[in-house]
């Protein structure tokens, strides 16, 4: 048999996912993620993504049944780790173009940041995305660079401030629009970490 019917509802659900190409997908992805950083997550609805791709709300709760779950497809989609790849076999240096790399995205990074800032607490679902999508991968990659220094004898083992240069990382990102209203760029986290997290260190 090949009706719809006759097909179970995992092959019907997928004969309709097919229909979206890349490209539309990738479409209301940024369109989704547009929307949050100009009006915040709790402004931004299904039929206002729709709206503004010109297709129908129906095809995108096809796809994705809650604004939480399009969202987090959204962020999954579009994140690419900032710091993955970086490896001067230095960890100093390292850690300098971690922070030029993070301070060339921080505008479109931290804004959205701050945009998810109530439904971050507000949604476990959603909050679950962003760690995923946004923070684990950075860290696990941070730790990776970490680890080879260690091994090289730069910094040794259990040394305190390991544990915290994560929070060293993503913490300037998130305060220095609070404190100055400008984002922290390349130029400003490489001078960051120059001062703070490589004397922590002991690195220079």
């Amino acid at each position: 048999m090949t009706s719809q019917a006759a097909d179970g509802p995992d092959t019907v659900a997928a004969s309709r996912r097919s229909k979206i190409t890349p490209e539309r997908e990738r479409e209301f992805f940024d369109a989704v993620l547009d929307q949050i950083r100009a009006c915040g997550y709790e402004s931004v609805t299904m039929e206002g993504v729709a709206a503004s791709t010109r297709c129908s709300k129906s095809t995108l709760y096809r796809q994705w049944k809650t604004k939480p779950q399009f969202v987090a497809a959204a962020l999954r989609a579009s994140h690419r780790v900032r710091f993955a790849g970086i490896d001067t076999g230095s960890l100093a240096e390292d850690l300098r173009q971690a922070a030029r790399a993070a301070g060339d995205w921080s505008g479109k990074d931290t804004s959205l940041l701050q945009a998810l800032g109530h439904a971050w607490t507000a949604d476990k679902e959603l909050a679950q995305a962003l760690r995923e999508a946004l923070v684990y991968p950075e860290i696990a990659a941070l730790q990776e660079m970490l680890a080879r220094g260690v091994a090289r004898g730069e910094v040794r083992a259990g040394h305190p401030a390991l544990e915290y240069v994560p929070a060293m990382m993503f913490g300037v990102l998130r305060v220095r629009p609070v404190l100055s209203g400008q984002y922290a760029d390349a130029d400003y986290l490489a001078r960051f970490v120059d001062a703070t997290v490589l004397p922590a260190l002991g690195l220079t």
